[in-house]
């Protein structure tokens, strides 16, 4: 973050920033065997409120499973749902040894989004089924399938750009491959993010990546207030461990007091 935070600019930074930090800690908390998607997409609701942002609308996360991303699984959390969304999400819960990604995206704007306007360079290939027409098309579908199966790429990943580019229009406009464009909020305001893998276990969660971060450095005039949400937060995000010679120990104990 910048020196600038408390700025007129930086002030509805922080605010976003705060917001999308406390989001992410809610939603690691409410991951869990037995809570739902909709008990994680209220709270982050209530969250944001509290902080005068907006989580962009759409955005998804979802539970990962090996060869699939997030258009694979019914198993999805949304964050300000669009209209379609209400009605094509499903209400779900959360069940151990499952994993998800988290992904909080917050904005002091109006959370409606809008392509950026810079090139779309990240793609992943559709189920949709087509016979190519030019040479070099299909040498680049050949190449994606071999080498990313259904997962997303980077056309940076190809030793020739330029030739990797010709044969991607064929392929887009077959619907062959789904873009990525990059999005920002339809008004132009900063938009915070925080990312995250979890691990659902019987004793807890476990995030396995995001980096670490310090609400102190920013500054804000809002807060949450919500008690229950206030708790939640309050509450240790670690799983919990069992120490087995005391479980030993005491299994011993009961025994011989019962014989």
């Amino acid at each position: 973050l910048s020196s600038g935070i408390n700025a007129e600019y930086g002030c509805v930074m922080a605010d976003a920033v705060l917001a999308a930090h406390y989001c992410a800690e809610a939603a690691l908390r409410l991951i869990k065997a037995g809570n739902t998607n909709k008990q994680v997409t209220d709270t982050i609701q209530k969250i944001t409120d509290s902080y005068k942002c907006t989580p962009l609308e759409g955005m998804l996360s979802y539970q990962i499973k090996r060869y699939q991303t997030e258009a694979d699984t019914d198993k999805q959390i949304v964050l300000n749902p669009s209209e379609a969304q209400k009605k094509e999400v499903k209400d779900m819960e959360f069940a151990v040894h499952e994993v998800y990604a988290m992904d909080v995206f917050v904005t002091p704007g109006s959370g409606k989004t809008k392509e950026y306007g810079s090139n779309t360079t990240v793609y992943r290939r559709t189920e949709e089924v087509y016979q190519l027409k030019m040479k070099a098309s299909r040498a680049f579908y050949s190449d994606v399938c071999n080498r990313f199966t259904l997962m997303p790429f980077t056309l940076r990943a190809f030793e020739e750009e330029t030739k990797a580019k010709m044969g991607l229009k064929e392929c887009v406009t077959h619907e062959l491959l789904q873009a990525y464009p990059v999005q920002q909020d339809a008004t132009g305001q900063p938009v915070a993010q925080f990312k995250f893998t979890v691990l659902v276990v019987p004793n807890g969660n476990i995030r396995i990546n995001g980096g670490r971060f310090d609400p102190a450095v920013c500054k804000s005039e809002h807060s949450i207030e919500d008690k229950e949400i206030v708790e939640l937060l309050a509450q240790s995000a670690n799983r919990k461990t069992t120490n087995k010679k005391k479980k030993k120990k005491a299994k011993t104990a009961a025994e011989e007091a019962t014989n």
